[in-house]
């Protein structure tokens, strides 16, 4: 017993999982923290200098706004500095309305007269007053007797204008830590609320990864890839796939033959590669059924179309151009075998006359019948190689007039045939010729003076053939759809399908850019007539003199070539 094939399931281990589901979850929540812990520093890094700038600008603007007092220049003149003066005064009290750590006043010799301690007052600052001295705004972080501190210091002038000191404003720098410390918990919050719904996002994106992969390893999907390749195209039957836009999204290698397709025309919209026809609507849809008849150029196909979830198709395609050839043939050896049949009832009758005319000593008799027998059947295979002088052809009528006349139909060559020996094509010939007379003979055969007439003519390198039947003809509107693959009035062969012979005949003729047509007969019937344009090689012969009708009924040829098909 084979084995079962593998699942895809093996036994659990631990590190990097297989599933495609998972290692798609993994990735993407990877990706989704990743993305968040670099927005948030990138965040976090400019808050803090936004944060330093911010209470800098504030320090300053204390600063001048204390500046700006014309009473603290002037007690800076007229004072001496004490923690009771009014210079201590003034600054405290804006100290306490800005929330500002100090608000620091000094002299040109950068001695304080103003400072949150009081006995720090009289004393030179800690830091360097130079740049605020000589008229300068400074903005800085720094550390001084208070510690770290956001700074901002402009010149203190007099009233005309000289600078005579400087004032000098902190923010506690733990403040503004504490802010930037304070907003970290709200952005991780939003963080932390981002990755979440990422995960989630991530997660249910997963899950349906994971039903459209049927929960596979990417190994497991790599070598199903692999298999499919190899089975498209190493398989005898053509496959095409189509999306739901109508475009052909694989063609595998026998497709291509049957279709007469190349591998460029996968990716291209099927209106755009196949001409209208039914071979375009068995593959798009427009036709429905099973085991649908197509033929594409000179090939028969068998086409069955499967609907995909995704609103495409997917159209396996088999060849049985071969099936219908031995199928058309058995019909032909059927038919052939009635015709020996009868013909074996005929030859009995003809001997046993021959043996009665020979017992009563008739021997003249008997010699004239034999001589007219063989004569007639010589006389019309003469006058059929005479006006058909293509071999194959000729043969072909010869043996066709033989079966026809066996079913009580009569096939007579038309005034003023003549077929040169000079045909491009013979065989393709043949197949239209064949196709032609076997339906005419099944529609002809059964009605009152049977009969079916065969005209061959040469214009210049031009073929016209003509084939009328005294059958109950063809209705008008029908007469488009004789030519549609699939269709037919008669019940079906031995091989089980009819509806190709008439399509098999006009692709032949539009191939060789001619045209096939039917009209009624005068009296009933029909008449088809196929034009074939450059079939003949070679200088043109004069037409012949017109000559009365002859019965070409015939003796059983040697061989014939057909793929008769019905009407």
């Amino acid at each position: 017993m084979n084995a079962p094939p593998p699942s895809g399931r093996g036994p659990r281990r631990f590190g990097w999982p297989q599933r495609v589901f998972s290692q798609v979850l993994l990735v993407q929540l990877a990706i989704i923290t990743g993305v968040t812990v670099l927005v948030t520093g990138l965040f976090l890094a400019p808050l803090s200098s936004q944060l330093d700038d911010e209470a800098m600008r504030r320090a300053l603007a204390i600063a001048q706004s204390t500046a700006a007092e014309p009473a603290v220049a002037e007690d800076l003149r007229t004072t001496e500095p004490s923690a009771l003066g009014p210079v201590q005064s003034a600054a405290e009290r804006i100290r306490r309305a800005t929330g500002a750590e100090y608000v620091v006043v000094m002299d040109r010799r950068g001695v304080r007269w103003s400072h949150p301690e009081a006995d720090r007052i009289g004393e030179v600052v800690s830091t360097d007053p130079g740049d605020a001295l000589r008229g300068q705004e400074v903005m800085e972080i720094d550390s001084g007797t208070l510690g770290r501190s956001a700074r901002g210091k402009v010149p203190l002038r007099g009233p005309s204008g000289e600078v005579v000191g400087a004032v000098s404003v902190g923010i506690e720098y733990d403040s503004v830590r504490a802010r930037l410390l304070g907003a970290i918990p709200g952005l991780l919050a939003y963080a932390g609320t981002a990755l979440a719904v990422g995960a989630l996002a991530a997660y249910l994106i997963s899950r349906r990864l994971q039903r459209q992969t049927h929960d596979l390893a990417f190994s497991d999907i790599s070598a199903l890839l692999t298999e499919r390749e190899a089975m498209l195209h190493s398989i005898r039957e053509g496959v095409v796939a189509l999306d739901g836009t109508g475009r052909i999204r694989l063609l595998n290698d026998e497709a291509q033959r049957l279709l007469g397709l190349g591998p460029e025309a996968a990716g291209r919209p099927l209106e755009e590669v196949l001409d209208a026809g039914r071979t375009a609507d068995v593959l798009a849809g427009r036709v429905v059924g099973e085991d649908l008849l197509a033929v594409q150029g000179g090939r028969v196909l068998l086409a069955n179309r499967m609907e995909t979830a995704d609103g495409g198709a997917v159209v396996t395609l088999r060849d049985r151009t071969e099936l219908e050839r031995l199928g058309r043939e058995l019909d032909s050896t059927t038919g052939l075998i009635d015709a020996l049949r009868a013909q074996d009832h005929e030859h009995a009758n003809r001997l046993h006359t021959l043996l009665g005319l020979l017992e009563l000593e008739m021997h003249e008799d008997a010699m004239e019948f034999v001589t007219e027998v063989v004569g007639v059947h010589r006389a019309t295979a003469e006058q059929v190689t005479e006006k058909v002088r293509d071999p194959l052809l000729a043969a072909l009528l010869v043996g066709k007039a033989t079966v026809a006349a066996e079913r009580g139909v009569a096939l007579r060559l038309a005034p003023g045939t003549l077929l040169p020996d000079r045909v491009v094509d013979p065989r393709g010939l043949v197949t239209v010729v064949g196709n032609l007379v076997d339906n005419a003979t099944d529609a002809a055969a059964g009605s009152a003076d049977a009969r079916i007439e065969v005209g061959l003519r040469a214009e210049g390198r031009t073929v016209v053939l003509r084939v009328r039947d005294s059958g109950p003809g063809i209705a008008p509107e029908q007469h488009a759809s004789i030519f549609t693959e699939g269709w037919s009035t008669k019940d079906l062969p031995a091989h089980g399908k009819r509806g190709l012979g008439l399509p098999l005949v006009r692709r032949l003729a539009e191939r060789q850019g001619g045209s096939v047509s039917v009209a009624g007969a005068d009296g009933g019937g029909a008449v088809f007539t196929v034009v074939l344009p450059e079939a003949l090689t070679g200088p043109v012969e004069p037409p012949p003199e017109p000559v009365p009708d002859t019965d070409t009924t015939t003796a059983m040829p040697t061989s014939a070539t057909t793929t008769g098909e019905s009407r």
